[in-house]
């Protein structure tokens, strides 16, 4: 094996794990902020995907799928968290069930609506050539997979650290009952971090359609991966869903090309062996 093999391998665990930056780091924050674990988020991602490919269908344009799917989606996390979840507290089993149950009827909406066949969302052709860089043969997509989640990465980092509803956010995460104690509208922090992360799953959704693909079951194959990248960066942490993103795309990558037959304990044993030093994650607070 020579080196352009490793480098074409790291180049595409990056772009993996660029892509599960955006699925991650909603389902991070969503568990850090409201303690929800929301086993629906990857039907966020696959109905992304779908919402994407009506619009694309409906007016020929990938461009305008990407704000229409990603909103709409957001609508149905906010619904979701207002009218279902809220009613629940924090009772972590009714939260289980009532996720789960979504996660099934989502994925049967779906079934039901848009068939079973497996369908590709097509980017514009400018997007599916390839660029030499060092004798290396680099997809453009991959490339606007990585520009994407660094600029919506500093975009959120931003936000979290450099204004006042960063500061709520943030102070929402380190201490829900504190926050309110000084003012915060926890309730209004959860329904916009809820939507937000949805948002992102079917922004993930959008662009995941075109590098894997959208079809029914894609939502269950995505939900572990995001919650590994969360417990591997720890909850509520921009930087941990970035970081553990990172690692799980690369490991998976590099599983898949040196041990497909252990494809699957390249991916997790990062995430057992730092939950067994660090149980909080890497970013975790304890």
């Amino acid at each position: 094996m020579n080196a352009q093999f490793w480098l074409i391998q790291a180049f595409n665990g990056i772009s993996y794990g660029a892509l599960l930056f955006l699925v991650g780091a909603g389902l991070s924050l969503i568990f850090g902020v409201m303690r929800i674990v929301n086993l629906a988020h990857g039907s966020y991602f696959l109905l992304g995907g779908y919402v994407a490919l009506s619009v694309i269908w409906t007016t020929d344009s990938w461009v305008l799928a990407i704000p229409v799917a990603t909103l709409a989606i957001a609508v149905v996390g906010l619904l979701m968290e207002r009218v279902f979840l809220r009613q629940l507290g924090f009772d972590t089993l009714r939260q289980v069930l009532l996720t789960v149950g979504f996660a099934f009827l989502f994925q049967q909406a779906a079934l039901d609506i848009w068939g079973g066949n497996n369908l590709d969302i097509n980017p514009p052709d400018a997007l599916t050539q390839s660029i030499i860089v060092g004798g290396l043969y680099l997809p453009l997509y991959r490339i606007f997979m990585i520009v994407v989640a660094i600029v919506i990465g500093l975009v959120l980092w931003l936000a979290m650290e450099k204004t006042r509803m960063g500061a709520m956010v943030r102070a929402t995460v380190d201490d829900a009952q504190m926050a309110r104690g000084v003012g915060v509208d926890t309730n209004k922090i959860s329904m916009l971090i809820f939507s937000l992360g949805a948002g992102m799953a079917a922004l993930g959704g959008v662009i995941g359609g075109a590098f894997l693909g959208v079809y029914p079951g894609l939502d269950f194959e995505m939900l572990p991966i995001a919650f590994a990248v969360v417990i591997i960066g720890g909850m509520g942490s921009l930087g941990g869903a970035a970081i553990g993103a990172l690692l799980v795309g690369l490991a998976d990558n590099f599983g898949k090309a040196l041990f497909p037959e252990l494809a699957y304990f390249t991916l997790y044993a990062p995430m057992v062996l730092i939950l067994a030093i660090k149980p909080t994650g890497l970013f975790g607070r304890e």
